[in-house]
């Protein structure tokens, strides 16, 4: 499993935004993109994907942008990755008829990779992926010291 561009920059999007929740305001794309150092047009396009998939929701205006649909706590990175990539837990069912038992031995081991790759990335929210920025973000602080 491999992390793509487009996921990697919808989740520091995402943290971006997860960071600025609390002020209830919606985040503009500039501002975002500017930030994480993302490509304008391109972050466009993946806000409009999180927005169909549920994740975020626009609003327009003079003071519009973008903001999370639901809580940094409430929104895991499977969430992320299954709106943009399309993951999905059934892609790890078994085979119900191997073409032989080399095979099926393949699509055990498979399966349970997939699987546990799917529990840890439903275990991580985006406030998880706040906190740990912020924390290493103190331990490099502490270094310069």
């Amino acid at each position: 499993m491999e992390l793509s561009c487009k996921s990697e920059y919808a989740i520091l999007a995402l943290i971006e935004m997860a960071t600025h929740y609390q002020s209830g305001e919606p985040m503009q794309i500039r501002q975002i993109a500017a930030q994480q150092s993302i490509p304008d047009r391109y972050l466009e396009q993946l806000l409009a994907t999180l927005r169909r998939g549920g994740i975020v929701k626009s609003q327009r205006g003079s003071k519009g942008g973008y903001f999370l649909t639901r809580e940094p706590w409430k929104i895991t990175v499977f969430d992320v990755l299954e709106c943009l990539e399309g993951l999905d837990v059934r892609t790890c069912e078994e085979d119900t008829n191997p073409k032989s038992i080399d095979t099926a031995v393949i699509k055990e081991i498979w399966q349970e990779a997939c699987q546990a790759a799917n529990l840890v990335l439903q275990k991580y929210t985006l406030q998880d992926l706040c906190e740990k920025r912020d924390s290493r973000r103190q331990l490099d602080i502490m270094y310069y010291i």
